[in-house]
């Protein structure tokens, strides 16, 4: 018993350390927004991620957080108003890069959580000639995978959290399974070679 709660202590604190690090090396300043993004992510012959994000999930975060559900999940962990609260906007709006207060006046918070919240800050990468080299693109700030980013707010610090919520094709319950919640927010672009 000693040693499971031990292990799940530094899974823990690791997973705490590691993801603040990743999230704090996403410089705000390089935050171009969704329509920046827009312009070359809305062809339909290349998948039209711009569309797909505005009808997903992820691009009315904002709104969610004025629903009722939003509300008693806010009033648990002392939150009046969460549309308006810090604490759950890191998660709910790129603008705070993940952290209790606006990072970017780039982005406003009612965009949500936008297509830099996951792929990184676009402004070194954004150029069409880096992002056709995806390795370029990376050490430009892509975020690759997108994957990578998930867990910066799909964890247990949220208070919406169900450690049990998917069951994995092995049959385990866990509260966040990648390959379930993809398939809510996919926008593979039909050209690039996977």
């Amino acid at each position: 018993m000693r040693t499971t709660v031990s292990i799940f202590l530094m899974l823990a604190v690791a997973r705490f350390v590691f993801g603040t690090c990743f999230a704090e090396t996403r410089d705000p300043a390089n935050y171009v927004g969704s329509k920046v993004c827009g312009i070359c992510h809305k062809k339909n012959e290349d998948g039209n991620a711009l569309a797909k994000w505005q009808a997903g999930p992820h691009a009315k975060a904002s709104e969610l957080l004025g629903t009722p559900e939003a509300k008693a999940a806010g009033a648990k962990v002392g939150v009046d108003s969460p549309q308006t609260s810090n604490k759950c906007l890191k998660c709910h709006s790129t603008a705070y890069n993940f952290t209790e207060s606006v990072a970017t006046e780039k982005i406003k918070p009612e965009e949500a959580v936008s297509c830099e919240s996951c792929h990184g800050p676009g402004k070194k990468y954004m150029a069409k000639s880096t992002m056709e080299d995806r390795a370029k693109a990376v050490e430009g700030g892509l975020v690759y995978p997108a994957s990578k980013s998930c867990e910066l707010c799909h964890n247990d610090q949220n208070p919406t959290w169900k450690p049990d919520r998917y069951t994995t094709k092995d049959g385990k319950k866990v509260g966040f399974d990648y390959d379930q919640a993809f398939e809510k927010i996919k926008h593979p672009d039909p050209l690039v070679k996977h």
